[in-house]
């Protein structure tokens, strides 16, 4: 994405270092904006995205994250101007279709909404889409289309009261009011289980905040459903922010198995491992997290210490070196980035590879200039290389 071309040899090692330079401040921007959309900061998240594109405006995937945090700010035409940017770059992507479907159902245009939203219906990662697609009809008044997508809405996640409620209403005004009844009465249900959950969750709050033991565990064990995996999420995240780390395994473990595209679980379930010290156990789940979202700091940071652990020291340097990329202000991953530098620069100079060795000593040279010992062994291994030629 960033790649540039030198338009001359001489210039050619001028070029790359600006090029390498900019790559990193944009893949800096963009991981700070990450960090900022997982805390729901939305505005200083738009603002780093924005930075990325002012020095890469070809950075589609800060574009893409600029367009859903200004969708969240509720600043939709805006948000629709860069997804229409992403749509004409990126050959009409489902996700981008997906968000201006959402965007024209808000403006009160169910046509056009429908028109985007029914190709989203072969993807199954869009799982409420139906609801949107459902809510169009009925907007549009086409009664039928809209009860067929708002039933399917309310099979696919029964326990969301928001289709029950639309089901109900397209099916009173198709006359069919003992089912529209019915209907009603488990969107109800739902809302109850909705206000149902929040109460337990601040009752497990409670309960880890003054309480300990057993009671602990009866108490924050009524969110456990083994069948919701949102529920098992906030039950393991609760645990694993009050440092109950053994007693949020369950849940997140079972979580993972109930929703396996979701970003949230693989990273909880991954830091958890770690705070272990299991790293061994850690590992799937980090990586599982950063193919969610690879520009994604935590995750990297997290699986970079997990692979240095498990002195896995190429692949520990490799999403070492791109978490600090994306966060260069970090102490910790420097430290551990450093560390395996040093380690990898010995072993390549042991293996007599001593443009590797150097590679690896540049590394550490830039995250600590003017350290005696690295540029004494610079100026070792460059010596052994010379002999060699």
């Amino acid at each position: 994405m960033w790649a540039a071309l030198g338009i001359a040899l001489c210039l050619s090692g001028i070029a790359s270092g600006a090029q390498s330079a900019s790559s990193a401040s944009v893949t800096a921007h963009i991981g700070k904006g990450y960090e900022l959309l997982q805390n729901e900061r939305f505005a200083e998240a738009a603002q780093e995205f924005r930075a990325a594109l002012a020095l890469d405006a070809s950075a589609v995937n800060a574009r893409y994250q600029l367009a859903i945090c200004l969708f969240a700010l509720g600043d939709h035409d805006a948000s629709r101007k860069e997804f229409e940017r992403l749509r004409a770059e990126t050959g009409n992507d489902p996700n981008v279709a997906y968000y201006l479907a959402r965007i024209d159902l808000l403006a009160g245009d169910a046509p056009a909404a429908i028109l985007r939203l029914l190709p989203l219906m072969a993807y199954l990662s869009f799982s409420d889409a139906p609801f949107y697609l459902g809510s169009a009809y009925l907007s549009k008044g086409d009664i039928e289309e809209a009860v067929k997508w708002l039933r399917k809405a309310a099979q696919s996640d029964p326990h969301d009261f928001r289709s029950h409620y639309r089901l109900a209403r397209a099916l009173q005004q198709k006359g069919l009011h003992k089912e529209a009844d019915r209907e009603y009465t488990l969107s109800t249900e739902m809302r109850e289980h909705y206000n149902e959950t929040a109460r337990q969750l601040v009752a497990c709050v409670q309960a880890l905040r003054i309480e300990s033991g057993g009671a602990v565990h009866d108490v924050c064990n009524r969110l456990f459903d083994p069948n919701d995996p949102d529920k098992l999420t906030t039950l393991g995240m609760l645990y694993g922010e009050n440092g109950k780390y053994q007693e949020a395994i369950e849940p997140l473990d079972r979580a993972a198995k109930l929703d396996p595209e979701s970003f949230e679980v693989y990273h909880n379930l991954g830091l958890t491992y770690f705070r272990l010290k299991r790293f061994r156990d850690a590992r799937g789940p980090l990586e599982q997290a950063v193919s969610l979202r690879p520009d994604f700091f935590g995750s990297n940071a997290l699986l970079g210490a997990t692979l240095y652990s498990l002195k896995n020291d190429l692949s520990a340097y490799r999403v070492l070196d791109f978490a600090h990329q994306l966060k260069p202000d970090d102490a910790d991953t420097a430290e551990l980035l450093f560390r395996v530098s040093v380690i990898l620069a010995d072993k390549s100079a042991a293996a007599a590879d001593y443009a590797a060795s150097l590679k690896f000593l540049s590394t550490a040279t830039r995250l600590r200039p003017g350290t005696p010992e690295i540029e004494g062994r610079v100026a070792q291994i460059k010596s052994l290389r010379d002999r060699t030629h």
